[in-house]
C-alpha cells in the first residue's frame, strides 16, 4: 500500500540523508552500505523506522549482510529500541532513540495567545544569552545554535527566556528547534515560539519535522498538530565482534 503523503515526504527525506541509493521496502527494514550516512555519526549504524519499515546504513558493505540478518529477526516497531539490538547485534554504544514527527499544513493549531514574539537574527547576542545560560543536556538537544531561520523568541523583563527555529535539511525540510529557561517552563510558552517558527516553515513550503526524546517536547509538538510517524536510533557496532557473529 502506498505511502500516505506526510509519510512519503518523511521518506524521502531520509532516503536523501541515508546519502546512498535506498528506498523504504513495503514492510521490514533494508540495509544498505554508505560510508557517508547522515543518519548516523561517522562509522555508525543508522536506522530510521517510517510508516510500518525502516531503512538502515552500515558504514562498510560487509557489515550488510550480518547486520540485515540480525534485524530481519525484529519487528519494525522493535527496530529503534535499544535494548532490543543489544538481543541481535554486537552493541558498543547508543544514540537516541528520538520520536520523529511531521505536519501538513492542514493539520496546523495555531495556539491561542496574546503573547509578544519577536523575530532575532540567529546570531543575536540575546539569543546566545540563553543559550548559554541554559545546561549543555537542554542546549544540545535544542539544536538552536543551528538554525539557518530567524530565533521567534518571548522576553520577559528584557531576557530572551524562549526561543525556537528551524535548521533547513534536505528534501525542503524544516528541522525545528526549541529551546525555553529552566524557570519559564511549563507556562506555554515553547508552544507559542515554536507556533511561529512552523508558520515560517510552512510560508516556505518546507515540511516541518520535530525530532525528540523528552516526553515535554513531543507533547508540545502533538499541540500543535504533529504526527508521530517514527523513530530514528544510532548504534556503534563492535565490529569485530560481528563479522565473528554474522553470516559470510
Amino acid at each position: 500500500m502506498p505511502a500516505d503523503p506526510l509519510t512519503a515526504r518523511a521518506r524521502t527525506l531520509w532516503q536523501t540523508i541515508a546519502a546512498a541509493p535506498v528506498t523504504f521496502p513495503d514492510s521490514g527494514v533494508r540495509v544498505v552500505a554508505s560510508p557517508g550516512s547522515r543518519m548516523c555519526p561517522p562509522g555508525w549504524v543508522g536506522i530510521v523506522a517510517l510508516g510500518g519499515s525502516a531503512i538502515a546504513t552500515v558504514p562498510a558493505e560487509d557489515a550488510v549482510a550480518p547486520v540485515q540478518h540480525a534485524l530481519d529477526g525484529i519487528d519494525t516497531a522493535s527496530l529503534t529500541r535499544p535494548e532490543t539490538l543489544r538481543t541481535a547485534l554486537p552493541v558498543a554504544s547508543v544514540l537516541g532513540p528520538a520520536t520523529l514527527a511531521y505536519l501538513a499544513e492542514d493539520s496546523f493549531v495555531l495556539p491561542r495567545s496574546d503573547i509578544a514574539v519577536e523575530p532575532l537574527a540567529p546570531d543575536h547576542p540575546d539569543l546566545r544569552a540563553l543559550l548559554a545560560s541554559a545546561s549543555a543536556d537542554d542546549a544540545d538537544e535544542s539544536g538552536i545554535d543551528e538554525i539557518t531561520s530567524p530565533a521567534f523568541t518571548v522576553r520577559e523583563h528584557g531576557k530572551v527566556v524562549a526561543a525556537a527555529g528551524y535548521r533547513t535539511w534536505p528534501a525542503a525540510t524544516a528541522h525545528l528547534c526549541v529551546l525555553t529557561a529552566e524557570a519559564a517552563r511549563g507556562r506555554g510558552l515553547a508552544k507559542r515560539v515554536a507556533a511561529a517558527a512552523v508558520g515560517d516553515a510552512l510560508a516556505a513550503s518546507l515540511l516541518p519535522q520535530w525530532r525528540a526524546r523528552p516526553a515535554a517536547s513531543r507533547r508540545v509538538a502533538r499541540a500543535l498538530g504533529f504526527q508521530e510517524l517514527g523513530n530514528q536510533l544510532s548504534v556503534a557496532l563492535d565490529l569485530d565482534r560481528l563479522a565473528e557473529s554474522g553470516p559470510a
